[in-house]
Parts: C-alpha cells; sequence; structure tokens
C-alpha cells in the first residue's frame, strides 16, 4: 500500500480547517489549586505589592503639632496621623491601626516608595499608642486618603442620619430612665455598641440619631458592653456628665471632687451581672485577681484576652471581680453573680472560663471544648434536697425560644442586671456649672440612682426552667 507524503497546506495558517494532525490551542488551562480542586482558566495573579503613602518626619521642637492651643508632652502615633489628615474622619485612620496596616521606619534618610516595597525589613507595624520620637516616619496604605473610603464611610449610619418611625420608636422602648444628665438604657443581645467600617446600626450612632431630646448633640456611650452581652447601658447627654462619669467607671479616684457627697456617692456605685456558666466554682463566693493581657491572633487580624503572667511583663492590667453562685447546678450548669471592680475587655468572660474554669453558656470564644463535652456528655442532676436522680424537664406551656439552655446552639447568658450610680443631674446645673453640694432646686433628690433590668428572651427561659431550685 502506497503512502502519499503529506506536503505542506496550501491555505493559511489562519483559515486552516482543523485536523488531528494540528490541533488548535486549548482555550482554557486547568489548574489545581491547593485544596486539590481543579479549576479552569490560568492561574490567579499573585498579590499585587502594597502601595504604601509615607508622612513626612516628625518634626522636633516643642509644638510639634502646629495650630493646638495647648502643646501635648507626648504625641502618639494616632494623633500625628489625624494630624496630618484633618480632613478626614478619625474613625477611618483608626480602623487602619486595628488592621496593623500602619507601619514605621526610625531612620531620617528619605526612603522612596520603590525602596519600600523591596525591602520591607525597614518597616514595623506600629499600635496606635506608641510615642512618636523627632524624625520618625510613619508609612500606611493610599486607601486613607482615597475618595472610595469616604464615600463608603458615609453611607454608615451617623448622628446626622435620621433613623425611620420604626426605629425611634424602637430605641426609645430601650430606655428605662432619662434626665437632663444622662439615659439608661436596656440593651438587647446581637447589637453592636460601637459603629466603625463594616458595623452598621450600632447602638451609639442610632442613640446618637434618635435619643437627643431636643438637645444639639446626641447622648454618648460612658461604658461598653460585648456584642452578644445584655444589660443596662449608660449614655451621657451632656459633655460634663459623659466626662464625670467616664472617669468613674474608669477608675473611683479620678472621679472624685472637693465634694464629700459626690465622693460618698462614687464608693457606693456598682454593676451586678447575672450569668449561666457550665459547671460550679469550687467555692460558692469569692474574688477573683487575675492581670489580663490581649494577644493578637491571624497576623494581627483579631485579638484574645487571656490571663496574663505574673512577672507582669507582657503588659498585663488589673482585673479584680467579686462573684457568688446562686443556687445548684442543674443540667449540669450554674447561675452566678459577678461585679467586676475593674473595666477590662471580656473580664467577665475570661475570668469565668479561665480563672473559674466554668465558662459561660454561650460563650464558643473562650469555652469551646468545655461547650463540646457539655453536649456531648450531659451530667446527671441530683435534687438538692433529697439527693436523688433528677431528670430536667421543660415545664408545661413554656415558649421553646432559640438561644436558650435548652437549644442546640444557645446564645451568651450574660446581663448586666443591676447597676448604682450617683445622681450627677443632682450636682450638675443645665449650663454645666458644677454644684459641690447639689444645685439649689435639687437638694430634695437623691444622691444615688439604682437600676434593674429584665433579662432577654433567651435568658428568662432558662431561668425559668432552673429558677425552682434557687436559693
Amino acid at each position: 500500500m502506497l503512502r502519499r507524503r503529506l506536503g505542506p497546506c496550501p491555505w493559511p495558517a489562519s483559515s486552516r480547517p482543523l485536523s488531528r494532525l494540528a490541533p488548535p490551542a486549548p482555550a482554557a488551562v486547568l489548574r489545581v489549586d491547593s485544596n486539590n480542586v481543579a479549576r479552569l482558566g490560568a492561574p490567579k495573579p499573585g498579590p499585587k505589592p502594597r502601595q504604601l503613602l509615607s508622612l513626612p518626619p516628625f518634626p522636633a521642637g516643642p509644638d510639634p503639632l502646629a495650630g493646638r492651643k495647648v502643646a501635648p508632652r507626648r504625641v502618639t502615633a494616632v494623633s500625628w496621623v489625624k494630624h496630618c489628615f484633618d480632613d478626614v474622619p478619625q474613625e477611618v485612620v483608626q480602623a487602619h491601626f486595628n488592621k496593623r496596616q500602619v507601619f514605621a521606619e526610625c531612620s531620617e534618610q528619605e526612603v522612596s516608595g520603590e525602596r519600600i516595597r523591596s525591602q520591607k525589613h525597614l518597616l514595623k507595624k506600629i499600635k496606635h499608642h506608641e510615642v512618636m520620637e523627632p524624625g520618625m516616619r510613619i508609612h500606611l496604605p493610599v486607601s486613607v486618603a482615597e475618595a472610595e473610603i469616604k464615600k463608603r464611610y458615609e453611607t454608615i449610619p451617623s448622628a446626622s442620619l435620621h433613623p425611620n418611625r420604626d426605629e425611634i420608636e424602637y430605641l426609645k422602648r430601650l430606655v428605662i430612665y432619662k434626665d437632663s444628665a444622662i439615659l439608661v438604657l436596656n440593651k438587647p443581645p446581637k447589637v453592636p455598641m460601637k459603629g466603625h467600617l463594616p458595623v452598621h446600626n450600632s447602638m451609639d450612632v442610632l442613640a446618637a440619631a434618635a435619643l437627643k431630646y431636643g438637645n444639639e448633640e446626641g447622648p454618648k456611650l460612658v461604658h461598653r458592653l460585648d456584642r452578644d452581652t445584655s444589660g443596662l447601658m449608660l449614655m451621657g447627654r451632656t459633655r460634663e456628665s459623659y466626662t464625670r462619669l467616664h472617669w468613674l467607671f474608669t477608675s473611683i479616684k479620678l472621679a472624685k471632687t472637693a465634694s464629700q457627697t459626690w465622693n460618698t456617692a462614687c464608693e457606693s456605685y456598682l454593676q451586678r451581672y447575672w450569668a449561666l456558666v457550665i459547671g460550679a466554682p469550687k467555692e460558692s463566693e469569692g474574688v477573683i485577681y487575675a492581670p489580663l493581657t490581649k494577644v493578637l491572633l491571624d497576623d494581627g487580624k483579631a485579638e484574645r484576652v487571656i490571663l496574663a503572667h505574673p512577672s507582669g511583663i507582657d503588659g498585663a492590667q488589673e482585673a479584680i471581680t467579686q462573684y457568688r453562685v446562686m443556687g445548684p447546678t442543674i443540667n449540669g450548669c450554674s447561675w452566678i453573680e459577678l461585679r467586676p471592680l475593674t473595666g477590662r475587655k471580656h473580664q467577665l468572660r475570661v475570668h469565668c472560663a479561665e480563672a473559674l474554669g466554668t465558662p459561660i453558656v454561650g460563650d464558643y470564644k473562650y469555652g469551646w471544648f468545655v461547650h463540646q463535652r457539655w453536649k456531648q456528655n450531659p451530667q446527671p442532676d441530683f435534687e438538692p434536697f433529697t439527693g436523688e436522680p433528677y431528670k430536667l424537664r421543660r415545664p408545661e406551656g413554656l415558649e421553646v425560644q432559640k438561644g436558650s439552655v435548652l437549644s442546640k446552639v444557645p446564645l451568651l447568658h450574660l446581663h448586666c442586671r443591676e447597676m448604682v450610680v450617683p445622681n450627677i443631674a443632682k450636682f450638675l446645673s443645665n449650663r454645666g456649672e458644677w454644684h459641690d453640694n447639689g444645685t439649689p432646686w435639687s437638694k430634695e433628690k437623691p444622691n444615688l440612682l439604682r437600676f434593674l433590668a429584665p433579662m432577654p428572651a433567651h435568658m428568662k427561659i432558662s431561668w425559668n426552667v432552673m429558677s425552682s431550685y434557687l436559693v
């Protein structure tokens, strides 16, 4: 059999028909990612080099921040960045520090953008509270000055916006006390306290817009609660009341004045929380002296509060909490009363989980492994008086709601139940003047104010299930 030798194709390459001898180039490329999943298409491009913006060197001299009435003793990194970007909202600048996107190099030499991208060891991440030194330079992403960031920030509810009628009515139902100086609200769970770039409808911006009650400025937060924590929340309606109450929540010594009446009222200040914990503390009551410190996780994107080392070399903060067990252990859980004597972030949650060894029900950040053992191996219960085995039963007619102790995934059971604060409206006039013995028209008013907040729905169900044996 004769075989004809194929010669060159007479047609141009562009119009050549398809054949088995010269198949067309593949239109797609098969790539396999790190999870062993095959995908069509070219490999994804790598991360682009971050564009950094260099601020001028920090000047030396007695007045580094020109234009201020009083020269500060020391200038922090966040103050210097806000001074350089006075037209950028302060929350945007603070967000870059929180995300660990601000760098510094302490050399006085001029550093170009190409050198910064090629030699990363010249830069180090800094925090907002670090003190500036002469010649120190700060580098941060150009996004802090871009218009897209400003537009994105303006879409978040602020005090200049007007909430709708339903939001105003909802917030007003949360108010349990109001006078000329303060507002007291019963915060529901799952509502953030402080708003920033990714958070919408936080308590501070909504209350500032909907709870002005005729004032030029809205109320400001005196203290904070966690997003999932419920209970009493105090807000100052004037600048003077907010400042003095903020001092009180920080330290009683800062809030004291020459007035003996006011100082006595400050010493009576307290907060009481109710919490449902897994297990039971060894002692029925006591005081927890356990300093706390923060550690950064996931390259600074997340943080966690832990018990500090006794040496105190890791930036420990003093944290003191009083506790009291309110009843026996039922279904492996106990109700306890907590009174924080210091105000640290996640103080009650960490003290319960790590100091007492009884994490709060619904606190999956500090008690995840204990929750797993609690759900997989339920502990037997015993009658508190007879000692006989007891099986927990839901009372008849009790409404079942997601988030209670009967739920598979319960919500956080931490509630600010009681608060006693000085009656600051008695000492402040309408013009903001301070009276040591109280204003002339309010001498008959009490020196202290006491508030109680009902528990949210999911904690009410857990309380009703276990309250028959509380003592």
